[in-house]
């Protein structure tokens, strides 16, 4: 019998199908790295703020400590371990590692999973609140990426290096 306190939900994780039995208050982040041993997304602050736990959720970036474990039954996750290997970084990754753009890289899994999906965004023609055509695609200027970036922190400062990280990938980021 299943109580009122957990539920059962099937998740796909970087590809991999799991089956879990969870607390109803469990967040999604908590699941990923407690229960499935999913590490790359990270725990920050715990109140969606600073980006560290970003991952693509059934293809949109989201802050993973924010989201319900159960309302997300069915959904594909993918974590920045899952948009590439060692053997073939995803280009934004490989991005990173050219331009520098991590220090302490405790931040880096969520900037690489949010700018995967900012890309997309832009891609997909939605506006930023500093996109001055709301008609046309956006341009990738340097305020386009700050903004649509401003949702994940680098207590390291290493900003200058994520804008030209996310440059240098543009035409390749929102590849998989």
């Amino acid at each position: 019998m299943e109580s009122a306190h957990f539920t059962e939900i099937t998740l796909e994780v970087d590809g991999t199908a799991h089956t879990v039995r969870v607390d109803n208050r469990v967040t999604l982040l908590d699941l990923l790295r407690e229960r499935l041993g999913v590490t790359a997304p990270k725990k920050g602050c715990d109140h969606g703020q600073c980006g560290s736990c970003t991952v693509l959720l059934d293809g949109r970036r989201a802050t993973s400590c924010l989201a319900l474990a159960v309302a997300h039954d069915g959904a594909e996750i993918v974590t920045a371990a899952g948009l590439g290997n060692a053997d073939a970084l995803h280009p934004i990754a490989e991005a990173f590692l050219e331009h520098d753009g991590f220090q302490c890289g405790y931040c880096t899994p969520g900037q690489i999973c949010s700018a995967v999906g900012m890309l997309d965004e832009l891609k997909a023609g939605q506006p930023s609140f500093v996109t001055a055509d709301l008609d046309g695609v956006p341009e990738l200027s340097d305020a386009e990426i700050r903004e649509r970036m401003s949702g994940n922190l680098c207590r390291c400062a290493a900003y200058p290096n994520i804008v030209a990280a996310i440059h240098d990938a543009h035409p390749h980021g929102a590849a998989r």
